[in-house]
């Protein structure tokens, strides 16, 4: 979740990585931009842990299928759809903004399939990262600045939460709590229902069947309020649903 191997296929929102070099970037600046254009056609966005109790107040948050789930902050309900940003990338409301995206262009990846070693990598297509005359340098003196500190410590961070994260899953799937999902919404005059297939969520019946001593572990750890948090979010499907008709973005009424 957390980093890039270059040897396979990209992350998502990212279309090329390169290792940010004291070299070949000597001049690179980076530069605040107001817009994330690359989000509107992204309906679903990683999440670690971390972030559960934020983001539930905005966001469905669930779990990807299959056997290496990922939590995920749903922004849309459909492909394609993210009811949070406009045509032009520009941010609808003041929500929360996942650190995935917040670390965006940049990330550690790994370079050699054969060394544990992770580099701080950027994505060189970014309207954020280049040799401009505007932004921030991100070398001074041929050493790294401390634009360049603080990212690759926020990279750091992202990548200690993703770890976190594998942990929090791994102990959902030995507590086999995770289940398939599914959400009908019959709108107000319409023929057939919405229904939304496709991800995973707690099942909560077996989280009430969890004997006390596995309870009280998870509250210790902490991972009893990130369930909760995940389980109070869902009720946020029915707002994106209503923003995506707002909007103009609903698909036919079938499985999405």
């Amino acid at each position: 979740m957390a980093t890039a191997d270059q040897a396979n296929a990209l992350p998502l929102l990212y279309n090329d990585l390169v290792p940010l070099s004291s070299q070949e970037h000597a001049d690179y600046r980076v530069r605040r931009i107001d817009s994330a254009p690359f989000l509107k056609d992204v309906h679903a966005v990683p999440l670690t842990v971390e972030e559960f109790i934020l983001a539930q107040r905005f966001y469905p948050i669930i779990f990807s299928v299959g056997e290496n789930p990922v939590p995920l902050a749903l922004m849309g309900l459909n492909q394609g759809v993210n009811v949070f940003v406009e045509d032009k990338g520009e941010l609808l409301n003041e929500v929360y903004v996942p650190a995935y995206i917040r670390r965006f262009p940049f990330m550690l990846a790994r370079l050699d399939q054969g060394s544990e070693e992770l580099s701080l990598c950027f994505d060189p297509s970014s309207e954020a990262v280049g040799a401009f005359d505007e932004g921030e340098a991100l070398f001074v003196d041929g050493q790294p600045s401390d634009v360049t500190k603080n990212l690759l410590a926020f990279n750091e961070q992202f990548e200690i939460a993703g770890q976190k994260t594998g942990q929090f899953l791994k102990e959902l799937a030995e507590m086999k709590l995770l289940m398939d999902g599914e959400v009908t919404i019959q709108p107000e005059g319409a023929d057939k229902p919405f229904v939304y297939r496709g991800f995973q969520m707690i099942d909560e019946n077996k989280l009430r069947e969890l004997r006390g001593d596995q309870l009280r572990k998870m509250m210790q750890s902490g991972m009893l309020p990130v369930i909760h948090a995940h389980l109070f979010s869902l009720s946020l499907v029915r707002d994106i649903f209503a923003l995506q008709v707002s909007q103009g973005k609903m698909a036919v009424a079938e499985a999405a």
